[in-house]
């Protein structure tokens, strides 16, 4: 079993602290949510973790078994096991799909001849249109199909632990059905770790958690079962912000919109 533990973690971006002390045990095989509100620094946390550039790490560590990645590159924690799903995945021109994960393969020293029966295989679980598999990545995809191009990636890449920040959004209900289910698989198959960062129960219906948390403020505030993700559907989030006048953590210029 491995695990990813974040303990303590504190960032800030443009000199005001987002994360305020982030404590959170992600295992193999597990499926945790993190909820909270617009501001309440769910994309910042996960952007933390997969070292996007612009933020200053204060405190705390964050590992995979054992090894610190807040010392390596973006590179070197994706080839340390982390995988991010980001909620805007950006367009590269001139790159097709299996381009970009070849060269991940031969990162990784593994045989990049078995990329395009992966990705065709991984296309058909989820029912991705494989003429989008010869397109430049992402560019001139809808939102929902740059989502199912990811989850294409995650099941071929075959990471440790995945981050995903907002997959459901812009998914149509049977989009939304096919990428969870993909990725619950992936939990069972594989024994793939999720973070699961959303908004809305809705994902969480077919993604099913182990664990639910809830971000305010920058930091755990709660954590429960499934049970959690039904009673914030219903009630919203506004006793778990610590007070009646919740203001956002601060505004991350990198975090994706709304986030």
């Amino acid at each position: 079993m491995r695990t990813l533990q974040i303990a303590g973690l504190e960032a800030s971006v443009g000199g005001r602290t987002i994360l305020n002390g982030v404590d959170l045990t992600v295992r193999s095989g597990e499926v945790h949510a993190v909820m909270g509100r617009n501001g309440s620094g769910k994309s910042t946390l996960s952007h933390v973790l997969m070292g996007k550039p612009g933020y200053s790490v204060l405190a705390g560590s964050v590992t995979i078994d054992g090894q610190e990645l807040l010392e390596l590159t973006t590179w070197e924690r994706a080839q340390a096991g982390l995988f991010l799903a980001p909620q805007y995945p950006i367009e590269v021109p001139g790159v097709s799909l299996q381009d970009a994960l070849r060269e991940a393969f031969v990162a990784a020293g593994r045989d990049p001849g078995d990329v395009a029966e992966l990705v065709r295989a991984e296309a058909g679980r989820i029912g991705f249109d494989p003429q989008f598999l010869e397109r430049p990545l992402n560019v001139d995809l809808s939102g929902g199909e740059k989502k199912r191009n990811e989850t294409v990636q995650l099941g071929v890449l075959d990471p440790a632990f995945a981050i995903l920040d907002e997959i459901d959004s812009g998914l149509d209900i049977d989009a939304l059905r096919a990428v969870s289910r993909r990725i619950e698989s992936a939990t069972k198959e594989r024994q793939l770790g999720v973070l699961a960062i959303t908004h809305y129960s809705r994902l969480l219906t077919e993604l099913r958690p182990d664990v639910v948390h809830v971000l305010s403020r920058g930091r755990i505030v709660a954590s429960g079962g499934a049970d959690l993700a039904e009673e914030l559907e219903r009630t919203g989030y506004a006793g778990y912000d610590e007070s009646d006048d919740f203001e956002p953590v601060g505004d991350d210029p990198f975090a994706d919109p709304l986030a």
